[in-house]
């Protein structure tokens, strides 16, 4: 592969190549090492994700007793707790109200689509037993109708105005964190979501990126948002109800003529829309209404995202291929859903609908995927390994193993197909002639051995052919 300022010249066999060589040509010899595309992440918070890397996020408990000596009455804040590791209960104010008298307290769970405050936290900002839910949101309440402390998905804008803004240092040093991990994993590219989810200020993930100026570096892709919450939250939406819970279908965090009006307006003003849906009702709602947007509009290479896709309904998947919808998901959460989605929606449903890779690329569909860092771990590899594997933790075999994909699947999922889901792909995405030099060396020198197990660790990333990682 010959690179100039930046950009692959030529990709061939060694005597082709190597005359493109002149005086002060950097010869790089791998030794027979795998090298691949640059890694594109097409589902991170980046920010958000660089903040979490400098946090303690731990269990409930454990947060609370490392920040309970806090000055009084500032906020103690934390999350990345998981009910599901502890059996399933969950949190109550009550558990935390002893250990933090003094101080207002948000911990958010692990997906980001729910949390919980203390008394104290609830007092301050005025929620109580008379508080209404909000339009997609729940305030949980105990029996008598008190407030738990847990806020769902649009609840949580009741609480998230009153915590005290991260400071733009503190935002260019995450920024700074993140990028080095995401390099030190082989990604090239991330498409970023902000820092918005249900609850928070729109205006927050503009701040971060400096609104429309653009370079060679950052892109204004589009606009996100949300038509339901998290399974782990019981609030994505579902045709059925959870088999936990027999009264609840999940949430429509936002009316659908308010989706349909911003998605209208979007597509008008050029900026690509990506929807998160992770229920099958979510995602069948989402395609009906973006086929009537096409109806309206007019076909165009709108490429249309829906973020998440997980639980997808009898004949769904043949929708993405069909409506020309980018399926843009995330393998990893499957290690953490194997064992909640078969509690939650029943074994039969679970194992019809839930990461249907496989048939997403039978129907054509553009499969894109990602990690939703810092919600899983920024890791390509270990995502490749588990679309191609599906064996959570704890289990022998695979978790619907019709689903599984190969590595040339997984590998242009993470390459090529995710540059086209962003419309990077005449930039990014391959190791091809008039593109960026974005390339990861690999550790094996065996193709084979890594299609096997993909074991193989980074042991360089390359961006615009300069060195970026170690």
């Amino acid at each position: 592969m010959a690179i100039k300022n930046g950009r692959i010249v030529s990709v061939g066999n060694y005597s082709a190549v190597h005359q493109l060589a002149a005086d002060g040509t950097n010869v790089l010899n791998l030794q027979g090492k795998v090298v691949v595309p640059g890694f594109i992440d097409s589902h991170v918070h980046f920010i958000p994700g660089g903040l979490q890397a400098a946090s303690h996020f731990m269990e409930v408990d454990t947060v609370v007793q490392i920040y309970a000596d806090s000055k009084k009455g500032s906020w103690i804040l934390g999350g990345g707790w998981n009910n599901d590791l502890w059996g399933g209960d969950l949190p109550m104010a009550s558990w935390i109200d002893d250990i933090t008298p003094h101080n207002p307290v948000w911990l958010s769970r692990m997906d980001g689509h729910m949390g919980l405050a203390n008394s104290v936290a609830l007092q301050l900002v005025g929620i109580t037993n008379l508080s209404e839910d909000p339009n997609g949101g729940t305030i949980m309440r105990t029996s008598s109708g008190e407030p738990t402390g847990l806020l769902i998905d649009a609840a949580m804008k009741l609480i998230l105005p009153w915590i005290p803004e991260v400071s733009v240092d503190e935002r260019r040093e995450a920024l700074l964190r993140a990028s080095n991990l995401a390099l030190s994993r082989g990604v090239t590219t991330v498409v970023d979501f902000g820092r918005y989810y249900p609850g928070e200020s729109v205006q927050l993930s503009w701040e971060d990126f400096a609104g429309h100026v653009l370079s060679d570096w950052v892109y204004l892709g589009g606009v996100k948002a949300f038509a339901d919450g998290s399974l782990g939250s019981n609030s994505a939406l579902f045709h059925e109800p959870y088999a936990d819970e027999p009264h609840n279908y999940g949430l429509q965090v936002m009316e659908l003529e308010s989706l349909l009006s911003m998605t209208m307006a979007s597509d008008k003003s050029g900026l690509q829309v990506a929807i998160h849906a992770i229920g099958d009702r979510a995602n069948d709602l989402v395609l009906d209404m973006y086929k009537s947007v096409v109806v309206t509009t007019g076909k165009r290479d709108q490429r249309f995202r829906i973020e998440h896709a997980q639980h997808l309904a009898s004949g769904t998947a043949a929708r993405f291929g069909d409506q020309g919808i980018v399926a843009s998901m995330q393998p990893q959460h499957l290690l953490d859903d194997a064992d909640s989605a078969r509690k939650k929606l029943g074994v039969d449903r679970a194992e019809r609908e839930s990461y249907l890779f496989q048939s997403l690329l039978a129907n054509n569909a553009l499969l894109a995927l990602g990690s939703d860092w810092p919600v899983a771990d920024i890791n390509p590899l270990c995502a490749i390994r588990t679309a191609m594997k599906r064996i959570p933790p704890g289990w022998d075999n695979a978790w619907i193993p019709s689903e599984r994909i190969s590595l040339t699947d997984a590998l242009i999922a993470h390459t090529l197909s995710a540059a086209r889901a962003c419309f990077l792909e005449n930039d990014v995405g391959s190791l091809s002639p008039g593109k960026i030099a974005d390339f990861v060396i690999l550790s094996t020198s065996s193709w084979e051995d890594f299609a096997a197990e993909v074991s193989a660790s980074i042991e360089a990333t390359y961006v615009s052919g300069v060195q970026a990682y170690p």
